[in-house]
């Protein structure tokens, strides 16, 4: 896929101002915070001996109140990589079922599986506690943002207390406007890993602070793999 484009001469939004209007708009809780995600994604695989083959997934997760849960996977058509084809119930209305599967009931009382704290100081420790970690750089920070939104589909509390923390990390720049792959419109927010690191794209609603995508680019050639700098290494889409 080619790498999203940040519109030319568009205004951008610092994520101050963001989680200043992401805790606006929390102020009613709605929507909820709800278990499960529903995600578009796609990564390049890379090996020493053959040509990389990759398709993008799409991925809907649903937990039911017993527990358990269903998770159906779906290649989606690379012809039409802007339109979903599986419904927020996991109905397939286009592209080929990788797989469809359903998990017994899980509970746990650690991350992924405890409920993502609101408050922005508790959920930067749910992060932690979510990637293993023991600081929480830019690079650890979106990492763990990419991990909780694959678990779980987040609240307006819970989104405005995420762009808190993000406005706070160090590094990460805003762009500009954007238009991610769903033909969602979103600001940008870019964040250089620096050495042998990719260039990481984050984009939000700019007027309620939800994470819309995350993409990673290559920073630089590296001709053993054929890959350029700008290439796509990896990119997800959630939607709620």
């Amino acid at each position: 896929p080619r790498p999203l484009t940040v519109r030319a001469h568009s205004a951008a939004v610092p994520l101050a101002q963001v989680a200043r209007l992401a805790a606006v708009a929390a102020s009613d809780g709605s929507p909820a915070l709800r278990q499960g995600t529903h995600v578009q994604s796609w990564s390049l695989g890379m090996s020493d001996d053959r040509p990389p083959l990759t398709l993008p997934e799409e991925r809907v997760v649903r937990w039911r109140a017993d527990g358990s849960h269903t998770e159906v996977v779906v290649a989606t058509d690379p012809s039409h990589p802007g339109r979903p084809v599986l419904t927020d119930e996991g109905l397939v209305e286009d592209g080929r079922v990788l797989s469809r599967r359903t998990f017994p009931p899980m509970w746990g009382d650690g991350p992924p599986l405890s409920t993502p704290p609101h408050d922005p100081a508790k959920l930067r420790a749910y992060l932690l506690d979510l990637i293993h970690g023991d600081t929480l750089t830019t690079s650890e920070l979106l990492d763990a943002t990419q991990e909780l939104l694959d678990n779980w589909t987040l609240g307006a509390r819970e989104s405005a207390a995420l762009a808190e923390l993000l406005a706070d990390a160090k590094g990460l720049r805003p762009a500009g406007q954007v238009t991610d792959r769903l033909g969602r419109t979103g600001q940008a927010y870019v964040y250089d890993e620096g050495g042998a690191g990719g260039r990481r794209m984050l984009i939000l609603d700019p007027a309620t602070g939800v994470v819309l995508g995350l993409e990673t680019t290559f920073a630089r050639d590296d001709p053993e793999y054929g890959v350029h700098a700008g290439d796509v290494m990896d990119y997800s889409a959630w939607m709620r």
